[in-house]
């Protein structure tokens, strides 16, 4: 399965942008898409994720109340909606596929190229 994560850009603090992650292949309902980032110098963080078929999510502390993931308009697609941003959400976002709704970057087995978000102060 092949993974492409699109749609980052600079954008200023407090604005928004939107992410898509798009599969090679349908994402079955047992399938988790997860988001993940990683700022320079830093470890791969996760950021939200959702379980496809039953759109259960999750999301990592600090982004909670701000982004939200959901299923896109095709059935191979996921979005992230980034709301309120803050210089240090700055970081390459990655979209991962795993079967399990999980925070850790080893329960995802498949990963796509990452797109760069940078917020301006």
């Amino acid at each position: 399965v092949q993974l492409q994560a699109f749609g980052g850009g600079l954008v200023q603090t407090g604005g928004s942008l939107s992410l898509s992650c798009a599969a090679s292949r349908r994402i079955f309902s047992s399938n988790v898409v997860g988001w993940f980032r990683q700022a320079s110098g830093k470890e791969r963080e996760f950021v939200a994720g959702i379980r496809w078929g039953v759109e259960r999510t999750n999301y990592g502390d600090s982004v909670k109340g701000r982004f939200t993931v959901s299923r896109g308009s095709s059935p191979n697609a996921v979005s992230l909606q980034m709301n309120s941003l803050k210089p240090e959400d700055t970081a390459v976002y990655y979209c991962a596929l795993g079967s399990t709704l999980a925070s850790r970057p080893s329960e995802y087995n498949y990963w796509g190229q990452g797109t760069q978000v940078t917020v301006s102060s």
